[in-house]
């Protein structure tokens, strides 16, 4: 939930700053840079996304783990989206994402952020008696005998009920 608002108010962020400057500098104006960057958004995605893939498969043909052009990949295509969104922030955003070295700031800003929120989701004390009873009723559910149930062959056709 939290971050359907942040995203709601990032957009209704970019609509004001959008409508300001369109008003400081013409609609004719706005409108050919945000098609223009929507154009280049769209080359961006096909050219880039294409190339980063390819990398990527070159990489797990030799047996290693593409694991760095797989982000980058992601970074570029959603960096040329937000080029095609309407919008100055979004414009800028996108433009991050496109910078090798602010690209490499943000994955270490989610990374952090990300190693931030699971060592928050690590049990404490007393969750860890929570825990250890749940897992010895998972083990003991499962070791006394089968599971009875009713399935669905997908070769057969269905029946009316």
């Amino acid at each position: 939930m939290p971050i359907l608002i942040l995203i709601s108010l990032f957009t209704l962020l970019d609509f004001v700053v959008l409508f300001s400057i369109g008003s400081q500098i013409g609609l004719l104006t706005t409108l050919l840079l945000v098609l223009g960057t929507g154009f280049v958004g769209l080359h961006l995605i096909r050219k880039e996304g294409v190339s980063t893939f390819a990398r990527a498969r070159q990489r797990m043909q030799a047996g290693e783990i593409p694991s760095s052009e797989l982000l980058t990949g992601a970074a570029l295509i959603f960096g040329g989206a937000l080029l095609m969104a309407p919008g100055f922030l979004s414009d800028a955003l996108g433009l991050a994402c496109l910078i090798p070295s602010a690209r490499q700031l943000m994955f270490k800003a989610l990374t952090w952020l990300g190693l931030k929120k699971i060592a928050g989701q690590q049990p404490g004390p007393s969750d860890s008696s929570d825990q250890t009873n749940q897992n010895q009723n998972r083990q003991s559910s499962q070791q006394d005998g089968p599971i009875e149930g009713d399935f669905i062959s997908r070769d057969e056709p269905r029946r009316r009920r």
